[in-house]
């Protein structure tokens, strides 16, 4: 496929669509277009993996948003309870709120296992000390302990609901926000910057932009694995190629990662050229 019409696939898919508006608007197989999005995903998870290291961020916001894959983890049938790779699926994210840079995340279960392994990638990108705030999921409190090597100026920022509404507007309309508590948790974390705006904005950006955590829609992976691919070609054209409104150039180059908006042809030339194999001369099989 020629890199221009790989580009245009990619195009619809970092902007919403399904897979199979992309397969009808490219004018393709939905199978090529899922074999792109599997290419072009591992390419930009192994990339940004390997080019966000050494950041020196200030201030970094974490925060968990859920989706799921096959089907939700209450419908899920009890002959599949022990089958990996189906049901809730959490993706963790960290953002740095100067540069509005996503530094790392994860895709996986919300547990100790999945916290522990995020927040230690997260401290491995870093290149010095930083203010973390998080949500007030006490599974964070552990997971930063063991995964900072180094000190760190730790605030959780804990919200408080009223009751959920009845009735069928419940699914649509969230709890009524009624405070938030700002808490120091370890160092001396400024209290003026304990906040999850920054990351809570961008699991919104992740929801209007990957088409699978769209809300009441049949839109959701099928696949745990396509989930995770679809995640990293979000992020990597968040932070390589879209310009961000608020800074007028793209967090990678806030960052000083990026030395200039990438084109979403660059991003689909990650992956690398197939090789022809050499073929030997024809020969005519004996009867």
């Amino acid at each position: 496929m020629p890199l221009a019409k790989r580009a245009q696939i990619l195009g619809f898919l970092v902007e919403g669509m399904s897979l199979r508006a992309a397969s009808r608007l490219a004018d393709c197989s939905i199978n090529t277009v899922t074999k792109l999005l599997v290419d072009v995903g591992m390419a930009c998870a192994e990339y940004q993996d390997r080019e966000l290291r050494n950041l020196s961020c200030q201030r970094v916001q974490c925060d968990e948003v859920w989706s799921f894959v096959g089907c939700k983890q209450r419908n899920l049938p009890a002959e599949r309870k022990a089958e990996s790779g189906v049901g809730d699926v959490w993706t963790w994210t960290a953002i740095d709120a100067d540069s509005k840079l996503v530094l790392s995340w994860l895709v996986g279960d919300r547990d100790k296992e999945a916290a522990t392994m995020f927040v230690s990638d997260l401290a491995s990108r870093l290149s010095n000390r930083i203010q973390l705030t998080t949500d007030g999921y006490r599974i964070y409190l552990e997971a930063v302990n063991s995964g900072f090597d180094v000190p760190v100026d730790y605030g959780m920022l804990v919200k408080h609901y009223s009751e959920g509404q009845q009735g069928p507007e419940r699914k649509y309309s969230p709890s009524k926000f009624v405070s938030a508590e700002r808490r120091k948790v370890m160092g001396k974390p400024d209290k003026a910057h304990i906040s999850t705006s920054y990351v809570e904005r961008q699991n919104l950006t992740m929801r209007m932009s990957v088409r699978r955590f769209t809300r009441l829609t049949n839109g959701f992976s099928k696949k745990a694995e396509n989930h995770a691919h679809a995640v990293a070609l979000h992020f990597m054209y968040y932070n390589f190629g879209r310009i961000h409104k608020t800074l007028r150039v793209t967090p990678a180059m806030e960052a000083g990662v990026a030395s200039h908006v990438w084109r979403l042809e660059e991003i689909a030339a990650l992956v690398p050229e197939p090789v022809a194999k050499k073929r030997g001369p024809y020969k005519k099989k004996p009867r």
